[in-house]
């Protein structure tokens, strides 16, 4: 078995080789914390030159729960003819966006269930109203095991449904349900979900067809560090394949722990759970660091606060993720299973990036630079009250 400080010292070379699947195995799961982040870091610097981070203002819509796949770790779906079901309105869904408008956003990323009763018609003419109604704020909507679901009722191929979405004003597909794309894993935490080439096959439609696209990963199901390894050589053998046809492919990697409470996978491990499942602060800055030695290809790496709170999100900064996420303004499907901090504002994110020592620089979702108007620190910074 190689040395991780030897792989490291490698990985600090100009013409540094790629990393292996065994290297990155050996690094998760020996290498010093420390001297992985500051190897992390350099490679950071090479690949996003500079020393900003940027961040996303937008807004999570969850158009509706309902949802026949019965993940697991899901704790926001509901069964057809459960009696917490819902599925929003178009005004509704055009109200929540106008609120984001009035803040300066600039995208939604609007994901629900898999809900055998909205046809494609329903999807096209919400995505047009949309489109009509707020022209300046682009659409990243769904999932893959959406289009596959919608793909079902219609009796239509995904890339059809995916290019009649487009032509109604979709502007992206969102990595959400990729978990772990090793099937032995996949297949027992969600087992209705289909298979790992499912997911990557409707990403590989979806950047055929020019829609922006990014990358994901929940960890912490019980699975080994090399499980995680392959779930990123999927990835980034996709990448390669987009690249090599001159598509964009992925824009991001983006990873956060499972969360285990008020879900049935939580319910199953009870006991485990904090212990051998999920992921702590530490693991979770190792999952960063190896993944931006990992992902040659993919120069955005995004540092999860919802799940991980501001503070972990900010140490993520210095282990390679060179992006803050987004102030999501609402969210209701990981908040569902016991995360508490679900929103941020838009001067959070920014200080969170300053005290980390970068500027902060406002995105579009195809990672654009905005004009970013820096809010003063001394404006958020808690008084400390004097001894009498």
């Amino acid at each position: 078995m190689r040395n991780w400080e030897k792989i490291l010292s490698e990985q600090l070379l100009p013409d540094a080789k790629r990393l292996s699947v065994e290297d990155a195995t050996i690094l998760y799961e020996d290498a010093d914390i420390n001297d992985l982040m500051f190897v992390s870091l350099e490679r950071r610097k090479k690949q996003v030159p500079g020393d900003s981070v940027t961040y996303l203002v937008d807004r999570n819509i969850n158009y509706t729960n309902i949802c026949t796949i019965n993940c697991q770790f899901c704790s926001f779906y509901r069964p057809p003819g459960h009696s917490e079901v819902y599925t929003q309105s178009f005004e509704e869904i055009s109200q929540r966006i106008s609120e984001l408008e009035n803040i300066g956003g600039s995208r939604i990323l609007m994901q629900g269930g898999v809900n055998p009763d909205l046809d494609l018609e329903w999807y096209l003419e919400l995505l047009s109203y949309i489109r009509n109604t707020h022209p300046q704020i682009s659409l990243d909507c769904f999932s893959p095991i959406e289009i596959e679901g919608i793909a079902d009722v219609c009796n239509l191929s995904t890339l059809e449904v995916l290019t009649k979405l487009k032509e109604s004003g979709m502007h992206g597909l969102p990595g959400g349900g990729a978990e772990m794309l090793v099937d032995d894993v996949r297949l027992d935490i969600s087992p209705k979900k289909g298979s790992a080439e499912n997911w990557l096959r409707v990403m590989s439609e979806a950047q055929e067809l020019g829609l922006t696209t990014s990358a994901t990963n929940v960890f912490g199901f019980g699975e080994t560090e090399h499980h995680r390894i392959l779930h990123m050589e999927r990835i980034r053998e996709l990448q390669d394949q987009a690249i090599s046809k001159g598509r964009v492919g992925f824009t991001s990697f983006v990873a956060w722990p499972v969360q285990l409470e008020n879900n049935s996978f939580g319910k199953r491990n009870r006991g485990r759970n904090r212990i051998e499942l999920g992921a702590g602060p530490v693991e979770y800055l190792r999952h960063i660091s190896v993944s931006r030695l990992f992902f040659d290809n993919i120069d955005h790496i995004q540092a999860s606060w919802p799940t991980m709170g501001l503070g972990v999100a900010q140490m993520a900064i210095l282990a390679g993720a060179d992006d803050a996420g987004s102030t999501m303004m609402e969210e209701n499907v990981v908040s569902a299973s016991g995360t508490k901090k679900t929103l941020a504002k838009e001067e959070e994110l920014q200080m969170s990036i300053i005290r980390a020592g970068f500027s902060p620089i406002k995105r579009d979702s195809d990672y654009n630079h905005l004009n970013t108007e820096i809010f003063n620190e001394g404006d958020f910074v808690a008084v400390i009250p004097t001894q009498n």
